[in-house]
């Protein structure tokens, strides 16, 4: 067994303990593998153990990636971007230039980092048609940190309404990288308030069934308030290198 299939396996647990600590189904919890600084050849291994869902920050590293992985894998190229049980599933999580959302649209099936009207409009207009609609959540600056991507909370709901109405998306959720804290009541405060924006945009018409949000140091605090899809790297690939 590789290193990575071991750490899969850990992390694995590591979720499913906590589901079982805060009386969550497991399997309502999916992983998605932040390979984000790690070569084609890690995200291969993880693939082969099983992992399906990876998530890139930025936008030429996955682009490339996810071309390289294809080639690797023996996968056409025309398999990027879609929706497809034979290849893994793509999702862009960094803050997102205007001038870089056509690769973006082009390339990933899902992209977790919506923050303003431009770039939900200019992700619509150049997904391909001959792909599926692309999977999005709004991202949320939950803890009001001027340093961090997101949309405000109280702006949410019109951001939501927007990317309602475009054709080429589909809105599917919240997501939030809360102020970095390693109090678990304040993790846990958090994404409460994620999650009551995700109620609050239901009670207005705009059903959601993802909440983004948990990484490694948080993980716990993010199941126990009901997060649906979890983002985690290092834990998986290793300490990351951000000089290479």
């Amino acid at each position: 067994m590789s290193l990575i299939s071991q750490n899969l396996q850990a992390v694995h647990e590591a979720i499913a303990q906590a589901a079982q600590r805060y009386d969550r189904n497991p399997t309502d919890i999916v992983l998605l593998a932040v390979s984000k600084t790690f070569p084609a050849e890690d995200v291969v291994a993880a693939w082969q153990a099983g992992q399906i869902r990876f998530g890139e920050n930025y936008v030429q590293e996955g682009v490339d990636k996810i071309a390289r992985v294809a080639e690797l894998l023996g996968l056409p190229a025309l398999n990027q971007g879609r929706a497809d049980a034979s290849a893994p599933e793509w999702h862009f999580i960094g803050p997102i230039q205007s001038n870089k959302t056509r690769p973006i649209a082009e390339h990933f099936s899902w992209v977790h980092s919506i923050d303003r009207d431009k770039i939900a409009t200019r992700l619509s207009e150049q997904r391909p048609d001959n792909l599926p609609a692309l999977n999005v959540c709004i991202q949320v600056n939950i803890s009001g940190e001027a340093s961090k991507s997101g949309v405000a909370p109280n702006q949410c709901a019109q951001l939501a309404r927007h990317i309602h109405s475009l054709p080429r998306l589909q809105l599917r959720g919240l997501m939030a990288v809360p102020e970095a804290t390693e109090n678990e009541v304040e993790q846990r405060r958090a994404f409460a308030a994620l999650r009551e924006l995700s109620k609050q945009l239901a009670q207005g018409g705009i059903v959601l069934d993802t909440l983004s949000m948990g990484m490694s140091g948080d993980l716990a605090a993010a199941i126990a308030e009901g997060s649906t899809m979890v983002r985690i790297g290092s834990a998986i690939f290793g300490k990351r290198n951000y000089a290479v």
